[in-house]
């Protein structure tokens, strides 16, 4: 059945991660959200046991799919779930699950209302908690101030892995959409800004995953690189005009958490 929100959630060699984050956050969207759902594992070409357990899960779990790439990259990864995806709402996030899942529902909510086309957890608003270290919260803080100097976005928190958007506003951006990694998310926001697109934020719990296996310097020489080439193509808004016009998305009732709760009442 046509879901209503698909959740992808990219992973790469996350075997020890994988089962427990997809179950948890599979339970909670059965008992909480509204919405019918699918979440998606994106393998980004893992090496180790991530597609085996990834595959079982999808077997075994109601609403939850399996989807192998043979290349990295998390914007590629998106890209693929994303593009080929029949749900209203599109949304993703990182598989430690850092962002408190208590935030998913602020998040799809507003886009499925038709208040807003995109819509970011942020950690750099009043109302975050957030739990990190000073030389991750420098750079996150110094990150989001460059673009708004070099790229005037008005976003508060570029970085966050808990993003969601209005399926035809997402398919109408794709194609503009040059990165196929880590740097995919702020160029879908600049991009969503420039088209007029509404883009919404969601102040989120958030707890650092010492485990993190993400090149700080290497992400960042990208980013800058990124943020060089939105720079040189500027007048690409043009291209863009005329998405803000996405009819609202008929939400679908979650039915498997209507029969949890059916249960429960008998």
């Amino acid at each position: 059945m046509r879901p209503t929100v698909e959740i992808a959630i990219p992973v790469y060699d996350e075997e020890m991660a994988l089962e427990g984050s997809v179950r948890r956050l599979h339970s909670f969207c059965a008992e909480q959200l509204p919405y019918s759902f699918r979440i998606v594992i994106a393998d980004n070409a893992s090496e180790d046991g991530t597609a085996t357990i990834g595959a079982r899960l999808a077997a075994e779990l109601d609403a939850v799919a399996y989807l192998r790439l043979s290349e990295k990259g998390r914007g590629r990864a998106l890209r693929r779930v994303w593009s080929r995806s029949d749900a209203a709402v599109l949304a993703y996030m990182d598989v430690d699950l850092s962002t408190g899942l208590e935030a998913l529902l602020p998040l799809v909510a507003p886009l499925i209302s038709g208040h807003s086309d995109l819509a970011i957890g942020t950690r750099l608003a009043r109302g975050s908690r957030v739990v990190r270290g000073p030389r991750r919260e420098v750079i996150s803080r110094t990150y989001n101030r460059l673009l708004h100097l070099a790229l005037r976005s008005r976003f508060s928190d570029a970085q966050c892995g808990f993003k969601a958007g209005r399926a035809q506003a997402i398919k109408a951006l794709l194609p503009h959409i040059e990165d196929q990694a880590w740097f995919f998310d702020t160029e879908l926001l600049v991009l969503a800004e420039r088209s007029g697109l509404r883009v919404h934020e969601v102040p989120v719990d958030w707890v650092d995953d010492l485990d993190s296996r993400v090149d700080i310097v290497h992400t960042a020489l990208d980013d800058l690189r990124g943020i060089a080439r939105l720079l040189r193509g500027g007048r690409r808004a043009s291209e863009l005009q005329g998405l803000a016009a996405c009819p609202t998305p008929r939400p679908r009732p979650n039915q498997l958490g209507d029969r949890r709760s059916a249960t429960r009442r008998a």
